[in-house]
């Protein structure tokens, strides 16, 4: 076989087209939650805190000097970066249990009995001929 064959057969099985669509999605989702973050959460919580831009906030190691840029840890990006995992964490826990759930419920549908083993019925059969002979006059 060879090696585009072999390639071929390796992304058009249905679990590598299931995550590679479950990445894009992801990916998406997690775009949706940034913003969401950014545009929505942030602005009120920062207002409620007294007027704080968490993009703003950073701890200066050393000033900015002429053509050198001020060295910064930008801890209020850290803590949005912290809340967007939050929400993307609660997000995926919610549709994981929602999933679990369905399943039971699937699991929870009785099947109907297996039929008997071959076993099962020989032995029946003999348990019937052996009543019959017991039971004739």
């Amino acid at each position: 076989m060879s090696f585009v064959q072999e390639f071929k057969a390796f992304a058009m099985r249905g679990n590598v087209i299931d995550m590679a669509v479950g990445i894009i999605i992801g990916a998406a989702f997690g775009k949706v939650v940034s913003s969401f973050v950014d545009n929505i959460v942030m602005p009120p919580l920062g207002m409620l805190i007294g007027g704080v831009d968490f993009s703003d906030l950073a701890i200066v190691l050393r000033e900015a000097q002429g053509d050198l840029a001020a060295v910064t840890i930008g801890y209020g990006a850290f803590i949005q970066s912290v809340v967007d995992f939050l929400i993307i964490a609660a997000a995926i826990f919610v549709a994981i249990k929602v999933m679990n759930s369905l399943k039971r419920k699937e699991e929870e549908v009785p099947d109907a009995p297996p039929a008997p083993s071959t076993e099962e019925l020989l032995l029946t059969d003999i348990r019937d001929l052996l009543q019959r002979q017991v039971n004739k006059p």
